[in-house]
């Protein structure tokens, strides 16, 4: 039996989305790739391998379905979704709109969502599956100015790690990939920035946000790196819940946790108090 996989992968036009699918392409998988334009479906399609691309906004869910049921039926069943489609929203709580946060969790949060709705009734049919959503450190951590970016990944950490509780009799796999800060375009064209307005906040955040402008095109994750480690979990009879990519990532969310843990270690006598007396008697 062949070990090649059909894949699925949206946002493959640059970024992890891209080194993800040339390392597919070049381990002989097919891979059906989203882009958002005609030249970047063209250029995908040259590449090297079984490419296939599709162009596709993912806040689009009707096209997703479509899309979806399409390379179902035309290509074959899909075996590895990876949904990457994302940006970053760059800007302080109280300087960002409510349309920016809307925005954000469209694709973000919704587009992701759509995705693999479209595809689980597939995968659960078939007892077989492995879906795989590209979130981030910052779904398990925090740095100002980033608040309504981390809470869309937040929020798809948890829909993921729920999501693979529901379909694991299925035969389904469901993994969140974490990658740390990666030489990709996530901080420059993938990112908008919003507008400065608020002085107060001016020591704060323009070194934070000077830091992120100059360092793009620095940072230490090397994304064909990213691709192996993520075909490496593909092939795993268990693959893991969660995948962090990057020393950065592992040292930023092991110090996180381990902040929580001191916060709940030093309030844990008050969140004990919150029983009722006969349950705390009987704890």
């Amino acid at each position: 039996m062949s070990d090649n996989k059909t894949f699925l992968i949206t946002g493959v036009s640059t970024g992890l989305g891209r080194a993800l699918a040339r390392a597919a392409l070049a381990a002989g998988h097919r891979v059906v790739g989203t882009v958002r334009t005609p030249a970047d479906a063209r250029a995908f399609e040259a590449l090297a391998g079984d490419a296939h691309a599709r162009i596709l906004d993912v806040t689009d869910h009707d096209a997703v379905d479509t899309v979806v049921d399409e390379t179902e039926r035309d290509l074959g069943p899909v075996d590895v979704l990876v949904a990457n489609a994302g940006y970053g929203h760059d800007g302080l709580f109280e300087e960002s709109s409510m349309d920016d946060l809307r925005r954000q969790f469209e694709v973000n949060v919704y587009g992701t969502v759509a995705v693999i709705k479209a595809v689980l009734p597939h995968m659960r049919e078939r007892r077989s599956g492995h879906i795989i959503a590209v979130t981030s450190m910052g779904g398990l951590i925090t740095m100002p100015g980033l608040s309504f970016y981390h809470g869309s990944k937040f929020a798809v950490e948890g829909i993921l790690e729920t999501l693979g509780k529901e379909v694991a009799g299925f035969g389904i796999h469901v993994t969140a990939v974490e990658p740390g800060s990666f030489r990709t375009d996530w901080a420059g064209r993938s990112m908008i920035r919003a507008p400065r307005v608020i002085a107060d906040y001016d020591e704060l955040f323009e070194p934070l946000r000077a830091r992120r402008i100059h360092g793009n095109g620095h940072q230490p994750g090397d994304p064909d790196k990213a691709a192996a480690a993520v075909l490496r979990i593909v092939a795993a009879d268990r693959p893991p819940t969660r995948l962090l990519l990057g020393t950065d990532a592992l040292q930023l969310v092991r110090a996180g946790r381990d902040a929580f843990e001191c916060d709940m270690l030093a309030w844990a006598e008050l969140s004990a108090s919150t029983d009722f007396d006969d349950v705390s008697r009987s704890a």
